[in-house]
């Protein structure tokens, strides 16, 4: 889960995690709540679990 200082900069960010899943093919569930709060929940659903792509997304938004 990721706090942002407003609902501008949360928006932001959950563009640039939706640039990154398209360029990927690999989409995780993010909600914003609270105007300011932005959660995310990676996983691959055909397996319910995690994969290696969802360890590859997960590095590529704590770079953002």
């Amino acid at each position: 889960e990721f706090t942002f200082k407003n609902f501008n900069q949360a928006l932001e960010f959950v563009n640039k995690v939706g640039k990154i899943a398209e360029e990927e093919g690999h989409h995780p569930d993010f909600w914003i709540h609270h105007w300011k709060n932005v959660k995310l929940n990676l996983s691959t659903h055909a397996i319910g679990g995690l994969s290696i792509n969802d360890f590859v997304m997960a590095s590529k938004i704590d770079q953002i």
